[in-house]
């Protein structure tokens, strides 16, 4: 027979060659697909206030001048006079522009009106002006920094790189100040320090990632304001407030916090505005720009691509912008880039390289027409290098001198013949305003042509950004081709895999003749199972069902264990006058699985419990689907998490600490199964005792969508809970199998009776101690995620559990029902499905921030990431470690004579299907979704809706290896060390025959 199954070692090496060859291809794949994107080197100079030509320019780069010589020459060549000397540059970090501005044309609601209400008076008189600036995707600090004063739009991973900011060394508005001699001082988000490391003159940042705190992260902003103001010696001033976005991370825009918070940032932009306006010779050349980064969701946060997230702010207030009637709350819009080019503009100082923005019009009511149409020449000029680089067959002088003729819903189709007559028409355009401003009839001729030209430049300007904004970038096919092939190897190789170990377990079944009908025809869960995972594969090629996945994962989930639920009435029904098999069920199972029946089951309790189990499940299961509505398109419905968050919080807390208590008891329970009193087990009794009081003193000193200072003694709580869990986990992996007997009592060596050491070797022990060490990991990590989850999950993360406990009990009372591939299966599907109860979505911004700062005192990259991690994929690696305990109760009839085997060939028969069928489900989904991302390259939504969606995948395949490596690296120390006692105990034993 042990010929009959591949051995532990071999099954390990080709499980190992198989998982190491998906790493190989996913990697190319995300080297080939997400390359760095490509931009401009160096910086722009009065190169910038020339025409461009076709032609390579020669002769290297220009002298490198001094500040002030660099700041004439380009004040000479722009032939645009500088409208500001100093800017205030003030970035509200999450400010979601409909809080300043409305929505649709309808103004912020009373509460947002009545919180800002010097910002509102600025608006309605006139004496500013606002934009909804919609921020390119994905919606996180750091690239939106980068794209607010580089005009670029970076690549899609830079959300990797968002906690790990390195130094920003593309052109950009800042490095063009610093060129000319501007002093630049930064206070706020210590991200920008890290983007530009040497150019501020003084600087005082602030770390980003403490969510938890709202006051201090700004109070220490504001602290150095009334000095910064009075001051003379700098000419640019970056202000960066995280406090708003903080406040939205722990209570959403809804937060009592909101109010109070957008009324101290109004109180700041007051402060600076009279600052400004108050210097006698200076009173108007300062330029005040309140910004926002991005908005943030209805439950404050942010990453995605949804209206709420992008609606970012762009707010400007100075002299250029004054006008004596305006509409403040028509709904401008307009793109984030475009801020770029304007301030650029507004301070004489060449557009960046890479800018693919829009200067705003508005912004220079104070110029001349002609001097308009010169800044709009310089925007286009900028972008037509940054198109020749792009495109580089396509030519400016080829374009000059055509005779435009098309209107412009009428051109042509190709993009280089587009770019050309718009391009053609905005230059004859603009040289006919020029003839007509030097001739003698400069009235209402002048100002026709005049707007001619603008409109024809502003038509050329956007559809040149929109079409390098959305450019494809080109990818290397052959690399992405190897990359899936690599993957598709794998995804076969762990398939024949599971099919040589099914083959090796039939043939285990002949050899003993312990065939059922189980095992001879296929069943309606197993056909289901197999279809449902068609399903999925097809649904993703479509952005709706990937953004609504959570629908097909709780109707696969409650549907696979209805089947279960009839099946199990079936059979029961079918046995209901056989009291002899329900006998003989329940003597067997008491007699291999004695700590889950500390008691002996009647036939009648024997049914009732595989009833009330499935029950469980799907009862929690449709509780979990009422808890977060879930999803993009419909968060907004009303769900259990919405009302709740409306009520008192007391009733949040409160079902946080029942929460916790309920796995204090259920831990309390499983170990009283074991009906053993070893200090290990009384050990780990009272220190998850400890840790669930540590909890609930957790909750009881963290206030519920309130926030206050960082509290130093819920970290310490926090930090202590770490500690014992640890402890406590690690003893358990190492001790637990040196306590447990390796053999049956009865086979206890005496004098009288001869002894086979062989048949010593007893299945109870190695089970009792997996249960222990997974019941363990278990209840630990339900510990932890109460600890770490928001307080509104608390409930869904113990019905998570309650399933958990629920399908191993069921499937360990039903036995004979179901093939042991379709219970692992089932226990992957929950926990997927709870991984969406949860509220994760495939959008970024569901990810949740604010909980993976708990018990860190000094910000970590690295753990703030872990952490992050845990909270997202808690669910699967909750079912992951319940696949331990899984592992202890299963089926063990094809090894009950173990004693004929080796101790590789239990360990095999152990974790083999339990670590096999995850990997194969994960390879299948990261392998057939790689295939549909490769095929959406060019789709609309490929950076807004496939892309997230497969980090979210590669992140699964991260959870999936640390899942499998602990059911692996458990049951193989566990047999390790009963192998090794078991030849201790036989070479004792013959040395007690031969005395």
């Amino acid at each position: 027979m042990g010929a009959a199954s591949p051995c532990c070692a071999a099954l390990a090496g080709w499980t190992v060659a198989a998982v190491l060859l998906q790493v190989a291809g996913l990697s190319l794949f995300l080297y080939g697909f997400f390359p760095v994107k490509p931009t401009l080197p160096g910086f722009s100079g009065a190169e910038s206030y020339r025409a461009p030509s076709c032609a390579p320019v020669g002769g290297g780069e220009e002298p490198a001048l001094p500040p002030d010589q660099l700041r004439s020459l380009y004040r000479e060549l722009s032939e645009v006079p500088r409208v500001y000397d100093r800017l205030v540059l003030m970035v509200i970090d999450g400010l979601p522009a409909e809080f300043v501005l409305g929505r649709g044309g309808k103004p912020p609601s009373k509460e947002m009106m009545e919180a800002m209400p010097y910002t509102q008076s600025l608006l309605a008189g006139c004496r500013a002006v606002g934009y909804h600036a919609k921020a390119a995707p994905p919606t996180v600090t750091m690239p939106r920094l980068k794209s607010m004063v580089s005009g670029a739009i970076g690549g899609f991973l830079d959300v990797a790189l968002n906690f790990n900011t390195q130094a920003f060394l593309d052109d950009n508005l800042l490095d063009q100040l610093h060129r000319i001699g501007y002093k630049l001082v930064m206070l706020g988000d210590e991200t920008w320090i890290k983007l530009f490391p040497t150019l501020f003159h003084r600087q005082d940042g602030v770390s980003s990632f403490y969510v938890k705190d709202t006051v201090e992260v700004d109070f220490n902003v504001s602290r150095h304001l009334d000095s910064e103001l009075a001051a003379k010696d700098w000419d640019a001033l970056v202000l960066h407030y995280l406090g708003l976005d903080h406040v939205g991370h722990i209570g959403g825009r809804q937060s009592v916090l909101m109010a109070p918070k957008l009324k101290e940032m109004d109180d700041v932009i007051r402060r600076i505005h009279a600052a400004v306006t108050s210097l006698h010779d200076n009173s108007e050349r300062t330029l005040l720009v309140v910004v926002s980064d991005h908005g943030m969701t209805e439950v404050g946060n942010h990453g995605g691509s949804s209206y709420e997230e992008t609606d970012s702010l762009a707010l400007f207030i100075g002299h250029s912008v004054k006008n004596s009637y305006c509409s403040p709350y028509d709904q401008k819009e307009t793109l984030q880039v475009d801020l770029t080019p304007t301030l650029a503009l507004l301070f004489g100082i060449p557009i960046p390289k890479n800018n693919i923005g829009v200067l705003l019009p508005e912004l220079f009511n104070s110029l001349s027409d002609d001097q308009k149409l010169r800044t709009l020449e310089l925007n286009s000029w900028q972008i037509l290098r940054l198109l020749q680089e792009q495109k580089p067959a396509f030519c400016s002088e080829n374009c000059v001198n055509l005779k435009d003729d098309f209107r412009v819903d009428m051109l042509p189709e190709s993009i280089d013949k587009k770019l050309c007559h718009l391009l053609s028409k905005a230059f004859a355009s603009h040289r006919s305003s020029l003839l007509h401003q030097d001739s003698d009839f400069r009235s209402v001729e002048a100002t026709g042509h005049s707007r001619t030209a603008l409109d024809a430049y502003s038509d050329f300007l956007r559809y040149a950004s929109e079409w390098l904004s959305h450019r494809a970038t080109d990818k290397p096919l052959y690399v992405l081709v190897s990359a899936i092939s690599l993957m598709i190897i794998s995804c076969f190789s762990l398939a024949g895999i599971i099919f040589c170990v099914f083959e090796g377990k039939s043939q285990s079944q002949v050899e003993h003749s312990s065939e059922c009908d189980l095992n001879k025809h296929w069943h309606l869960d197993e056909a289901f199972i197999l279809m449902g995972i068609f399903l999925y594969v097809a649904s993703l090629g479509s952005s709706s069902f990937v953004e609504e996945e959570q629908y097909i994962w709780h109707f696969l989930t409650s549907t696979l264990y209805l089947i279960f639920l009839i099946k199990t009435v079936q059979s029961m029904l079918k046995d209901s006058n056989s009291t002899l098999v329900q006998r003989a069920e329940a003597e067997i199972l008491h007699r291999n699985n004695s700590y889950l029946t500390s008691y002996k089951l009647t036939p009648g309790q024997l049914v009732g419990r595989k009833l009330y189990t499935i029950l469980i499940i799907l009862v929690a299961g449709r509780i979990l689907r009422a808890w977060h509505q879930g999803g993009i398109n419909w968060v907004h419905f009303s769900d259990i998490s919405k009302i709740l968050t409306q009520c008192d919080p007391s009733i949040v807390k409160s079902l946080q600490i029942i929460s916790v208590l309920v796995v204090m008891v259920l831990y309390a329970v499983s170990l009283n199964l074991l009906r053993t009193r070893r200090m290990l087990v009384i050990g780990l009794w009272l220190s998850h005792l400890s840790c669930g009081l540590l909890v609930m003193l957790h909750i009881w000193k963290s206030q519920v969508n309130t926030s206050v200072l960082m509290n130093h003694s819920t970290t310490s709580i926090a930090q202590i809970f770490y500690v014992i869990a640890s402890i406590s986990i690690t003893c358990t992996v190492l001790l637990s199998p040196w306590i447990f007997p390796i053999h049956s009592k009865e086979a206890e060596p005496t004098s009288s009776s001869g002894f086979n050491p062989q048949k010593a070797i007893h299945l109870h022990g190695i089970n009792h101690s997996v249960f222990l060490t997974g019941i363990t990991y278990t209840m630990f990590w339900c510990l932890l995620q109460l600890l770490l989850q928001q307080p509104i999950n608390a409930i869904p993360v113990l019905l998570i559990l309650l399933q958990l406990i629920s399908s191993v009990i069921h499937f360990s009372l039903n036995k004979s029902l179901h093939r042991q591939w379709v219970q692992v299966v089932a226990m992957q599907f929950l926990g997927i499905t709870g991984h969406f109860g949860l509220g994760n979505t495939n959008s970024l911004s569901s990810i949740d921030v604010a909980g993976a700062f708990i018990g860190i005192s000094s910000y970590s990259t690295v753990l703030s990431g872990i952490l992050m991690f845990i909270i997202t994929y808690g669910s699967p690696l909750l079912l992951y470690l319940g696949m331990v305990v899984y592992m202890s109760v299963k089926d063990s009839d094809d090894i009950c004579t173990a004693w004929q085997l080796k101790w590789s060939s239990i360990l095999g028969k152990m974790i083999a299907l339990p670590c096999l069928l995850p990997l194969l489900i994960n390879s299948i989904a990261l392998t057939s979704y790689t295939i549909v991302l490769l095929l959406m390259r060019n789709h609309l939504f490929v950076w807004s809706v496939f892309s997230p969606k497969y980090l979210y995948v590669c992140a699964a395949t991260v959870c999936t290896y640390a899942g499998v490596s602990i059911i692996a690296t458990t049951a193989a120390y566990t047999c390790a060390v009963f192998s090794f006692r078991t030849r201790v105990f036989s070479f004792r034993t013959r040395n007690y025959r031969s005395m």
